[in-house]
């Protein structure tokens, strides 16, 4: 469970996975009422996770239904007659949730008519997710959670949630020449559209019928060479999507030409190889099922390649 006392006590971190699946069942309300559908998502053994290309960074904490009346009593009961949270302490809880101020007996007469609400944690637990300390609460359903409570599960919350679950693909671009290159030898890069396309997850919560999409599309690709000693195809490093592809793919009778994605480097790795990182940019907006929308922040993906380069070698007759 997430909570060790209820009504603003400390929380401790909910089992790893809570978030990932759940529903209503009966009378019992399975632990993660939010559903991912990943059918969209980058798959294969090559896939990462995004990261913002700002501060920004998904909800760590958010309200939504945890509880059904006899779940509560499940869950707080076992608490109180197990005085670990002390006496006045649970005296507070009776007398919020049993004896009528303002709940009585659990709400089990309403039993069929809502669901009480707790807050959920995100598994990596970052900062901030101990700031949810809202004593749980009810929620008739079709009625909003009440005004104060920041941070109650919207559209606009689960496509944030959904960023998370974004997976991309592992960014290895296609260099010519491949893996060996030469000392002021432009070296082609791009990246093929059949395998770079868009990718999506949507994340809902049927008990409320909400949900939301958030897509991740390729935008640009930047090339760090990995040293001081080279110069980028174009200068800025930053090679722009151009009809799905990203760089055009060498071809013989190139060799004369500069490559519109590529790199040239100025110095023999010697008995190395450089670390050429290639880190995509994607451009992430999503939207609900409220008829809102719009876009988060750009999201960053990349990975190292060796690169291994040779001086040209002069023949003396």
């Amino acid at each position: 469970m997430a909570d060790t006392g209820v009504g603003g006590g400390a929380k401790t971190p909910p089992p790893p996975g809570e978030k990932t699946s759940g529903g209503a069942d009966g009378d019992s309300l399975s632990a993660g009422v939010i559903v991912y559908d990943r059918s969209k998502n980058g798959s294969g053994s090559s896939v990462g996770a995004v990261a913002s290309s700002t501060s920004w960074t998904p909800p760590a904490c958010w309200y939504a239904p945890k509880y059904t009346p006899a779940q509560l009593q499940a869950y707080l009961e076992p608490i109180w007659e197990a005085d670990s949270t002390g006496y006045e302490w649970d005296a507070q809880q009776r007398d919020r949730y049993v004896n009528g101020h303002p709940y009585k007996d659990f709400n089990k007469d309403k039993a069929d008519k809502g669901y009480w609400w707790d807050s959920y944690v995100d598994k990596s637990f970052p900062p901030g997710w101990d700031k949810c300390d809202e004593p749980i609460f009810w929620v008739d359903k079709g009625d909003a959670p009440p005004a104060n409570i920041e941070n109650a599960v919207t559209p606009k919350i689960l496509a944030e949630l959904a960023y998370n679950e974004i997976r991309v693909p592992t960014t290895q671009v296609s260099l010519a020449p491949a893996g060996t290159t030469k000392v002021n030898l432009a070296t082609w890069a791009w990246l093929d559209k059949a395998t770079f396309k868009p990718v999506s997850v949507t994340a809902s919560v049927p008990l409320l019928g909400i949900s939301a999409t958030t897509t991740a599309v390729p935008v640009s690709l930047k090339i760090d060479p990995g040293t001081s000693d080279a110069v980028t195809y174009p200068a800025s490093g930053a090679c722009e999507i151009n009809n799905g592809s990203i760089g055009e793919k060498y071809t013989q009778g190139d060799a004369d030409k500069t490559p519109p994605c590529g790199v040239k480097y100025l110095r023999s790795s010697g008995n190395g190889s450089y670390q050429l990182k290639a880190t995509v940019t994607w451009k992430i907006s999503w939207t609900g099922s409220d008829g809102n929308g719009g876009d988060l922040p750009d999201g960053t993906f990349g990975n190292p390649q060796n690169v291994t380069v040779q001086e040209i070698q002069s023949v003396n007759r």
